[in-house]
Protein backbone atom coordinates (compact mmCIF):
# COMPACT_ATOMS: atom_id res chain seq x y z
CA UNK A 1 0.00 0.00 0.00
CA UNK A 2 2.84 2.23 0.82
CA UNK A 3 4.46 1.45 -2.68
CA UNK A 4 1.09 2.71 -4.12
CA UNK A 5 0.69 5.70 -2.14
CA UNK A 6 3.73 6.87 -4.08
CA UNK A 7 3.04 6.67 -6.86
CA UNK A 8 1.90 9.35 -9.56
CA UNK A 9 1.08 9.48 -13.01
CA UNK A 10 2.45 11.82 -14.95
CA UNK A 11 0.95 14.39 -17.27
CA UNK A 12 2.03 12.10 -20.29
CA UNK A 13 0.64 9.44 -19.58
CA UNK A 14 -3.07 11.46 -19.25
CA UNK A 15 -2.22 13.24 -22.85
CA UNK A 16 -1.68 9.55 -24.66
CA UNK A 17 -4.56 8.04 -22.74
CA UNK A 18 -6.85 11.09 -23.72
CA UNK A 19 -5.27 10.11 -27.54
CA UNK A 20 -6.61 6.38 -27.09
CA UNK A 21 -10.23 7.62 -26.01
CA UNK A 22 -10.46 10.14 -28.96
CA UNK A 23 -9.61 6.45 -30.54
CA UNK A 24 -12.05 4.91 -29.52
CA UNK A 25 -14.64 7.53 -30.30
CA UNK A 26 -13.58 7.29 -33.81
CA UNK A 27 -13.75 3.90 -33.94
CA UNK A 28 -17.76 4.17 -33.90
CA UNK A 29 -17.28 5.84 -37.34
CA UNK A 30 -14.78 4.10 -38.78
CA UNK A 31 -14.65 0.32 -37.26
CA UNK A 32 -11.19 -0.17 -38.60
CA UNK A 33 -9.65 1.90 -36.19
CA UNK A 34 -10.87 -0.37 -33.39
CA UNK A 35 -7.70 -2.20 -33.48
CA UNK A 36 -5.32 0.64 -33.35
CA UNK A 37 -7.03 2.00 -30.44
CA UNK A 38 -6.47 -1.41 -28.67
CA UNK A 39 -2.77 -1.05 -29.78
CA UNK A 40 -2.17 2.11 -28.18
CA UNK A 41 -4.01 1.33 -25.02
CA UNK A 42 -2.14 -1.84 -24.82
CA UNK A 43 0.96 -0.34 -25.48
CA UNK A 44 0.66 2.22 -22.86
CA UNK A 45 -0.38 0.24 -20.60
CA UNK A 46 2.60 -1.96 -20.97
CA UNK A 47 4.88 1.19 -21.13
CA UNK A 48 3.91 2.60 -18.27
CA UNK A 49 4.23 -0.82 -16.28
CA UNK A 50 7.77 -0.70 -17.39
CA UNK A 51 7.67 2.53 -16.17
CA UNK A 52 6.85 2.16 -12.66
CA UNK A 53 9.11 -0.97 -12.68
CA UNK A 54 12.27 1.07 -13.53
CA UNK A 55 11.19 3.74 -11.24
CA UNK A 56 11.19 1.32 -7.92
CA UNK A 57 13.57 -0.98 -9.09
CA UNK A 58 15.75 0.15 -6.29
CA UNK A 59 14.81 0.97 -2.75
CA UNK A 60 17.14 3.86 -2.05
CA UNK A 61 17.65 5.36 -6.02
CA UNK A 62 18.64 8.60 -4.60
CA UNK A 63 20.21 10.14 -1.30
CA UNK A 64 19.77 14.02 -0.39
CA UNK A 65 22.49 15.87 1.39
CA UNK A 66 22.39 19.23 2.73
CA UNK A 67 25.50 21.32 3.55
CA UNK A 68 25.55 24.44 5.60
CA UNK A 69 27.15 25.86 8.99
CA UNK A 70 25.63 25.18 11.91
CA UNK A 71 25.65 28.64 12.70
CA UNK A 72 24.44 31.70 10.35
CA UNK A 73 25.06 35.30 10.65
CA UNK A 74 22.95 37.98 11.40
CA UNK A 75 21.71 39.89 8.74
CA UNK A 76 24.28 38.51 5.86
CA UNK A 77 23.77 36.19 2.95
CA UNK A 78 24.72 32.27 4.21
CA UNK A 79 25.08 29.98 2.04
CA UNK A 80 23.29 26.65 1.54
CA UNK A 81 24.14 23.51 -0.81
CA UNK A 82 21.67 20.16 -1.57
CA UNK A 83 23.25 17.51 -3.68
CA UNK A 84 20.90 14.90 -5.05
CA UNK A 85 23.42 11.52 -5.56
CA UNK A 86 21.81 9.38 -8.25
CA UNK A 87 21.96 5.78 -7.04
CA UNK A 88 20.72 3.61 -9.75
CA UNK A 89 22.45 3.10 -12.90
CA UNK A 90 20.35 4.72 -15.26
CA UNK A 91 19.19 8.11 -15.70
CA UNK A 92 16.82 9.99 -13.46
CA UNK A 93 14.67 13.08 -13.86
CA UNK A 94 13.85 14.91 -11.00
CA UNK A 95 11.57 17.43 -8.98
CA UNK A 96 12.72 18.09 -5.55
CA UNK A 97 11.30 21.06 -2.81
CA UNK A 98 13.39 22.19 -0.06
CA UNK A 99 12.37 22.30 3.39
CA UNK A 100 13.03 25.82 4.07
CA UNK A 101 12.45 27.65 6.97
CA UNK A 102 9.02 28.89 7.90
CA UNK A 103 10.58 32.95 7.89
CA UNK A 104 11.60 32.48 4.36
CA UNK A 105 8.23 32.28 3.22
CA UNK A 106 9.82 30.57 0.20
CA UNK A 107 6.51 27.80 -0.74
CA UNK A 108 6.73 28.20 -5.08
CA UNK A 109 10.45 27.35 -5.54
CA UNK A 110 10.92 23.45 -7.04
CA UNK A 111 14.81 22.95 -7.94
CA UNK A 112 14.14 20.34 -11.33
CA UNK A 113 17.06 18.28 -13.55
CA UNK A 114 18.07 14.87 -14.80
CA UNK A 115 21.20 13.45 -13.17
CA UNK A 116 23.03 10.63 -14.68
CA UNK A 117 24.05 7.06 -13.50
CA UNK A 118 26.17 7.30 -10.37
CA UNK A 119 26.06 10.94 -10.80
CA UNK A 120 25.42 14.36 -8.08
CA UNK A 121 23.44 17.28 -9.40
CA UNK A 122 24.50 20.45 -6.32
CA UNK A 123 22.03 23.54 -5.97
CA UNK A 124 23.06 26.35 -4.18
CA UNK A 125 20.43 28.95 -2.84
CA UNK A 126 21.15 32.74 0.07
CA UNK A 127 19.24 32.32 3.27
CA UNK A 128 19.16 35.89 4.91
CA UNK A 129 17.63 35.48 8.27
CA UNK A 130 16.50 38.99 9.79
CA UNK A 131 16.27 37.45 13.32
CA UNK A 132 18.28 36.10 16.02
CA UNK A 133 17.24 32.30 17.11
CA UNK A 134 16.65 28.79 15.74
CA UNK A 135 15.76 28.11 12.34
CA UNK A 136 14.21 24.46 11.39
CA UNK A 137 14.93 23.38 7.84
CA UNK A 138 12.41 20.42 7.38
CA UNK A 139 12.34 17.16 4.87
CA UNK A 140 13.29 17.64 1.69
CA UNK A 141 10.76 15.85 -0.50
CA UNK A 142 11.95 14.64 -4.34
CA UNK A 143 9.48 13.03 -7.41
CA UNK A 144 11.78 11.03 -9.84
CA UNK A 145 10.88 9.50 -12.89
CA UNK A 146 12.29 7.35 -15.47
CA UNK A 147 13.09 7.54 -18.72
CA UNK A 148 9.60 6.91 -20.28
CA UNK A 149 8.02 9.89 -17.88
CA UNK A 150 4.94 7.68 -17.74
CA UNK A 151 4.90 7.61 -14.01
CA UNK A 152 6.76 9.24 -11.15
CA UNK A 153 7.76 8.20 -7.64
CA UNK A 154 7.32 10.23 -4.37
CA UNK A 155 10.15 9.84 -1.99
CA UNK A 156 10.81 11.64 1.38
CA UNK A 157 14.05 12.62 2.65
CA UNK A 158 14.27 12.80 6.43
CA UNK A 159 16.59 16.35 6.18
CA UNK A 160 15.47 17.90 9.61
CA UNK A 161 17.69 20.33 11.55
CA UNK A 162 18.35 23.47 13.24
CA UNK A 163 20.55 26.36 12.55
CA UNK A 164 21.06 29.06 14.86
CA UNK A 165 21.36 32.51 13.85
CA UNK A 166 24.16 34.53 15.85
CA UNK A 167 25.62 37.94 15.55
CA UNK A 168 27.09 38.41 12.51
CA UNK A 169 31.08 36.81 12.86
CA UNK A 170 31.42 37.35 9.32
CA UNK A 171 30.92 41.20 9.61
CA UNK A 172 33.22 41.11 12.79
CA UNK A 173 36.00 39.72 11.04
CA UNK A 174 35.70 41.95 7.87
CA UNK A 175 36.27 44.63 9.84
CA UNK A 176 38.97 43.32 11.36
CA UNK A 177 40.61 43.38 8.16
CA UNK A 178 39.90 46.66 7.09
CA UNK A 179 41.21 48.09 10.48
CA UNK A 180 44.49 46.35 10.66
CA UNK A 181 45.51 45.93 7.21
CA UNK A 182 46.35 49.07 5.00
CA UNK A 183 43.40 49.29 2.75
CA UNK A 184 41.09 50.43 5.27
CA UNK A 185 40.94 54.06 3.87
CA UNK A 186 39.71 53.06 0.96
CA UNK A 187 36.86 51.18 2.69
CA UNK A 188 35.48 53.69 5.12
CA UNK A 189 37.97 53.00 7.87
CA UNK A 190 39.59 56.66 7.98
CA UNK A 191 43.15 56.95 9.50
CA UNK A 192 43.83 58.87 12.20
CA UNK A 193 46.66 60.91 12.84
CA UNK A 194 47.63 60.37 16.69
CA UNK A 195 47.68 63.90 18.43
CA UNK A 196 50.23 64.26 21.55
CA UNK A 197 52.08 61.46 23.04
CA UNK A 198 49.61 58.60 24.18
CA UNK A 199 52.03 55.85 24.13
CA UNK A 200 54.26 53.96 27.23
CA UNK A 201 57.81 52.81 26.88
CA UNK A 202 58.57 49.20 25.76
CA UNK A 203 62.17 48.66 24.53
CA UNK A 204 65.41 49.88 23.30
CA UNK A 205 66.20 48.48 19.56
CA UNK A 206 68.85 49.43 16.73
CA UNK A 207 67.57 52.01 14.33
CA UNK A 208 66.11 51.24 10.99
CA UNK A 209 65.26 53.06 8.46
CA UNK A 210 61.75 54.91 9.17
CA UNK A 211 62.43 55.30 13.00
CA UNK A 212 61.49 58.66 13.89
CA UNK A 213 64.62 60.83 14.64
CA UNK A 214 62.94 62.04 17.81
CA UNK A 215 62.91 58.42 19.82
CA UNK A 216 67.31 58.24 19.31
CA UNK A 217 68.20 57.26 22.61
CA UNK A 218 71.44 59.23 22.44
CA UNK A 219 73.06 57.26 25.95
CA UNK A 220 72.58 54.17 24.14
CA UNK A 221 73.83 55.05 21.18
CA UNK A 222 77.27 55.88 22.66
CA UNK A 223 77.41 52.62 24.67
CA UNK A 224 76.58 50.43 21.52
CA UNK A 225 78.57 52.61 19.55
CA UNK A 226 75.22 52.56 16.87
CA UNK A 227 72.14 54.09 16.84
CA UNK A 228 69.53 53.40 19.18
CA UNK A 229 66.01 54.61 19.72
CA UNK A 230 63.11 53.96 21.99
CA UNK A 231 60.55 51.82 21.45
CA UNK A 232 56.85 52.93 22.46
CA UNK A 233 53.76 51.35 21.99
CA UNK A 234 50.46 52.46 22.58
CA UNK A 235 48.40 52.80 25.85
CA UNK A 236 46.21 49.36 26.32
CA UNK A 237 44.31 48.22 28.73
CA UNK A 238 41.61 50.57 28.91
CA UNK A 239 37.63 49.61 30.04
CA UNK A 240 35.56 49.86 26.59
CA UNK A 241 31.91 49.36 27.40
CA UNK A 242 28.79 48.93 24.65
CA UNK A 243 25.56 50.08 26.42
CA UNK A 244 22.96 48.52 24.38
CA UNK A 245 19.25 50.17 24.89
CA UNK A 246 16.54 47.01 24.26
CA UNK A 247 13.81 49.57 25.30
CA UNK A 248 10.58 49.54 22.46
CA UNK A 249 12.28 52.84 20.74
CA UNK A 250 14.84 50.07 19.28
CA UNK A 251 12.10 47.62 17.45
CA UNK A 252 11.87 49.72 14.36
CA UNK A 253 12.88 48.03 11.44
CA UNK A 254 15.29 48.61 8.36
CA UNK A 255 16.02 46.51 5.68
CA UNK A 256 13.85 43.65 8.10
CA UNK A 257 16.45 44.12 10.48
CA UNK A 258 15.44 45.71 14.13
CA UNK A 259 18.00 48.71 15.53
CA UNK A 260 18.73 46.63 18.44
CA UNK A 261 19.88 43.90 15.85
CA UNK A 262 22.31 46.55 14.10
CA UNK A 263 23.13 47.72 17.92
CA UNK A 264 24.06 44.06 18.50
CA UNK A 265 26.03 43.21 14.91
CA UNK A 266 28.19 46.91 15.45
CA UNK A 267 28.69 45.55 19.45
CA UNK A 268 30.29 42.35 18.41
CA UNK A 269 32.15 43.91 15.93
CA UNK A 270 33.29 47.05 17.82
CA UNK A 271 34.19 44.81 21.05
CA UNK A 272 36.50 42.93 18.67
CA UNK A 273 38.72 45.46 17.69
CA UNK A 274 38.79 46.83 21.06
CA UNK A 275 39.91 43.56 22.35
CA UNK A 276 42.40 43.15 19.53
CA UNK A 277 43.99 46.80 20.30
CA UNK A 278 44.68 45.50 23.54
CA UNK A 279 41.46 47.45 25.70
CA UNK A 280 38.86 45.52 27.84
CA UNK A 281 36.13 44.92 26.72
CA UNK A 282 32.50 44.97 28.77
CA UNK A 283 28.78 45.01 27.87
CA UNK A 284 25.57 46.60 29.32
CA UNK A 285 22.20 46.46 28.35
CA UNK A 286 19.21 47.63 29.58
CA UNK A 287 15.45 49.18 28.89
CA UNK A 288 13.07 49.69 32.26
CA UNK A 289 15.73 47.71 34.18
CA UNK A 290 19.05 46.27 34.01
CA UNK A 291 19.94 43.25 31.64
CA UNK A 292 23.58 42.04 31.00
CA UNK A 293 26.21 43.18 33.17
CA UNK A 294 29.54 41.86 31.52
CA UNK A 295 32.55 43.17 33.27
CA UNK A 296 34.99 44.50 30.87
CA UNK A 297 37.80 41.92 30.61
CA UNK A 298 40.82 41.23 28.03
CA UNK A 299 40.47 37.30 28.78
CA UNK A 300 40.99 35.18 26.01
CA UNK A 301 36.98 33.82 26.51
CA UNK A 302 35.73 37.67 26.37
CA UNK A 303 34.67 37.59 22.82
CA UNK A 304 32.97 34.17 23.34
CA UNK A 305 31.42 35.19 26.32
CA UNK A 306 30.41 38.71 24.73
CA UNK A 307 28.89 36.32 21.40
CA UNK A 308 26.59 34.33 23.60
CA UNK A 309 25.39 37.61 25.68
CA UNK A 310 24.34 39.40 22.44
CA UNK A 311 22.49 36.46 20.97
CA UNK A 312 19.80 36.14 24.03
CA UNK A 313 18.96 40.07 23.96
CA UNK A 314 15.39 41.21 22.81
CA UNK A 315 13.73 43.91 22.82
CA UNK A 316 11.09 44.50 26.16
CA UNK A 317 8.70 47.19 24.77
CA UNK A 318 9.39 49.63 27.36
CA UNK A 319 10.87 52.60 28.20
CA UNK A 320 14.56 53.10 28.87
CA UNK A 321 15.36 53.81 31.96
CA UNK A 322 18.24 56.24 31.92
CA UNK A 323 18.78 56.79 35.59
CA UNK A 324 18.85 53.17 36.35
CA UNK A 325 21.55 53.00 33.98
CA UNK A 326 23.20 55.29 35.94
CA UNK A 327 22.95 54.39 39.16
CA UNK A 328 24.41 50.69 37.43
CA UNK A 329 27.06 52.30 35.78
CA UNK A 330 28.14 54.48 39.01
CA UNK A 331 27.73 50.71 41.43
CA UNK A 332 29.73 48.52 38.93
CA UNK A 333 32.18 50.83 36.09
CA UNK A 334 34.70 52.15 38.89
CA UNK A 335 37.59 52.95 36.80
CA UNK A 336 37.01 55.90 33.76
CA UNK A 337 35.83 54.05 30.84
CA UNK A 338 34.77 54.52 27.11
CA UNK A 339 31.07 53.93 27.32
CA UNK A 340 29.37 53.63 23.92
CA UNK A 341 25.76 54.28 24.18
CA UNK A 342 23.14 52.67 21.58
CA UNK A 343 19.88 53.96 21.89
CA UNK A 344 18.02 56.06 20.01
CA UNK A 345 15.95 59.23 20.38
CA UNK A 346 12.91 60.20 17.86
CA UNK A 347 11.55 63.39 19.82
CA UNK A 348 13.33 66.32 21.23
CA UNK A 349 11.48 65.44 24.50
CA UNK A 350 13.10 62.20 25.07
CA UNK A 351 15.79 63.45 24.33
CA UNK A 352 15.71 65.93 27.00
CA UNK A 353 14.41 63.68 29.77
CA UNK A 354 17.45 61.84 28.84
CA UNK A 355 20.16 64.49 28.83
CA UNK A 356 20.87 65.44 32.69
CA UNK A 357 21.41 61.92 33.12
CA UNK A 358 23.64 61.78 29.84
CA UNK A 359 25.43 64.85 30.93
CA UNK A 360 26.34 63.09 34.36
CA UNK A 361 27.45 59.71 33.12
CA UNK A 362 29.96 62.03 31.13
CA UNK A 363 31.67 63.41 33.81
CA UNK A 364 32.98 60.58 34.85
CA UNK A 365 33.73 58.67 31.69
CA UNK A 366 33.87 58.80 28.03
CA UNK A 367 30.47 58.98 26.44
CA UNK A 368 29.23 58.69 23.14
CA UNK A 369 25.72 58.24 22.21
CA UNK A 370 25.14 56.71 18.93
CA UNK A 371 21.64 56.91 17.48
CA UNK A 372 20.08 56.40 14.15
CA UNK A 373 18.56 58.47 10.79
CA UNK A 374 15.88 56.98 9.18
CA UNK A 375 17.09 55.45 5.23
CA UNK A 376 13.01 55.38 4.48
CA UNK A 377 13.02 59.07 5.79
CA UNK A 378 15.93 60.15 3.48
CA UNK A 379 14.14 58.55 0.34
CA UNK A 380 10.77 59.94 0.79
CA UNK A 381 12.48 63.74 1.05
CA UNK A 382 14.64 63.24 -1.50
CA UNK A 383 12.95 61.89 -3.93
CA UNK A 384 11.10 64.12 -7.40
CA UNK A 385 7.62 65.00 -6.17
CA UNK A 386 4.83 63.95 -8.74
CA UNK A 387 1.63 64.83 -7.10
CA UNK A 388 0.64 66.83 -3.93
CA UNK A 389 0.78 63.78 -1.52
CA UNK A 390 4.42 63.34 -2.29
CA UNK A 391 5.22 66.87 -1.73
CA UNK A 392 3.66 66.67 1.96
CA UNK A 393 5.18 63.40 2.63
CA UNK A 394 8.48 65.13 1.53
CA UNK A 395 8.11 67.58 4.01
CA UNK A 396 7.49 65.66 6.87
CA UNK A 397 10.60 63.65 6.02
CA UNK A 398 12.89 66.75 5.81
CA UNK A 399 10.68 67.67 9.28
CA UNK A 400 11.71 64.55 10.98
CA UNK A 401 15.69 64.71 9.54
CA UNK A 402 15.91 68.08 10.95
CA UNK A 403 14.79 66.84 14.28
CA UNK A 404 17.18 64.31 14.16
CA UNK A 405 20.53 66.62 12.96
CA UNK A 406 18.74 69.05 16.31
CA UNK A 407 18.89 66.34 18.42
CA UNK A 408 23.00 65.70 17.67
CA UNK A 409 23.27 69.44 18.14
CA UNK A 410 21.96 69.57 21.40
CA UNK A 411 23.77 66.68 23.03
CA UNK A 412 27.19 67.82 21.10
CA UNK A 413 26.20 71.36 22.57
CA UNK A 414 26.07 69.15 26.30
CA UNK A 415 29.72 68.20 25.62
CA UNK A 416 28.28 64.51 24.27
CA UNK A 417 29.92 62.92 21.96
CA UNK A 418 27.39 62.00 19.26
CA UNK A 419 27.33 59.66 16.35
CA UNK A 420 23.56 60.13 13.94
CA UNK A 421 24.09 57.36 11.29
CA UNK A 422 22.41 55.08 9.05
CA UNK A 423 22.23 51.82 10.06
CA UNK A 424 24.33 50.22 7.23
CA UNK A 425 26.84 52.88 8.47
CA UNK A 426 26.68 51.84 11.81
CA UNK A 427 29.71 49.63 12.57
CA UNK A 428 32.10 51.72 10.10
CA UNK A 429 31.32 55.01 12.29
CA UNK A 430 31.75 53.71 15.35
CA UNK A 431 34.85 52.35 14.55
CA UNK A 432 35.97 55.59 13.31
CA UNK A 433 34.71 57.42 16.59
CA UNK A 434 36.81 54.78 18.85
CA UNK A 435 39.87 55.39 16.95
CA UNK A 436 39.55 59.11 16.69
CA UNK A 437 39.26 58.77 20.78
CA UNK A 438 41.88 56.96 21.00
CA UNK A 439 44.05 58.99 18.92
CA UNK A 440 43.47 62.11 20.80
CA UNK A 441 44.02 60.29 24.21
CA UNK A 442 40.71 60.42 25.51
CA UNK A 443 40.34 57.03 26.60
Amino acid sequence: MKVLKNIYLTKWFFALFSSVIALYVLAYSIPSMTFLANVVLASLFGLTLIDILLVFASKEPISVERKMNARFNLGEANQIKLILHNLTTQPISFTMIEGYPVEMQDRSTVLTGIVLPSKAKEFQYIFTPKARGEFCFGDVFVVIRSMFFMASRRIDVELKEEVIVYPSVAQMKKYELLVFQQQKTSSGIKKIRRLGNNSEFEQIKSYVQGDELKTINWKATSRKNELMVNQYQEEKSQSIYCVIDKSRNMQMEFDGLSMLDYSINSTLVFSNIALKKGDRAGLITYSDKIGTMLPAERSAGQMRRIQESLYNQKTMYKEGNFDLLYQSVRRTVKSRSLLMLFTNFETEFAMRRAIPVLRRLNQKHVLVVVFFQNSDLQELAYKPSKNIQDVYQATVAERMISTKAKIARELRKNGIQTILTLPDELSINTINKYLELKAKGAV
